[in-house]
């Protein structure tokens, strides 16, 4: 896989979807990498943390707009990861695949209600991540001076930002309920 793509897509995905993000928490063991994608942008400030429960534990509450990470989708994260997003915040966890792992996604996408209205899967290059969102629809509310605006992309930009949303029918029938759009 060529990590440009991955890294491209999990940073701006969700940054050129939230409306006017500031302040970014990314928990990667490539946390470097995406916090290099995440300075392409003006006026955001990243802690980019290993990718440990440890890091997500001490942040501070409704710190963040947005939240890369991944640490994993159990119901412990997922409830650090709320506490430190701001009321109209949103995140991007990467998951197992949607054809091999249908029913530990359902899972994290049940847990994800409680806390998000948005609830989506995408493409991130060969892997497959969720943006979960308190308030901004990744496709609907796509930022496309944003988008228009970054330099130095070899892979993302408006066009492919919402076709990695688009899924094959039996995908949609098998997450129908679930998913939340």
């Amino acid at each position: 896989m060529k990590n440009f793509i991955y890294n491209e897509m999990m940073v701006h995905v969700p940054l050129c979807t939230s409306k006017d993000p500031k302040k970014v928490l990314i928990l990667s063991n490539n946390a470097k990498d995406l916090a290099a994608e995440a300075a392409k942008h003006d006026a955001i400030e990243c802690d980019a943390k290993d990718a440990t429960l440890d890091a997500l534990r001490a942040a501070e509450d409704k710190a963040y707009d947005v939240v890369i990470s991944e640490v994993g989708g159990d119901a412990a994260v997922l409830a650090h990861i709320n506490r430190v997003l701001k009321n109209d915040g949103l995140m991007v966890i990467t998951i197992p695949s949607l054809d091999d792992a249908v029913d530990e996604n359902k899972q994290i996408m049940s847990i994800l209600s409680k806390y998000t209205k948005i609830i989506m899967p995408f493409d991130v290059g060969q892997t497959k991540a969720l943006l979960a969102s308190k308030e901004y629809h990744p496709t609907a509310d796509i930022i496309l001076q944003r988008t228009d605006m970054l330099d130095n992309l070899e892979y993302y930009n408006c066009d492919v930002h919402p076709a990695a949303f688009a899924m094959g029918n039996y995908i949609r029938k098998e997450y129908l309920g679930i998913i939340k759009n």
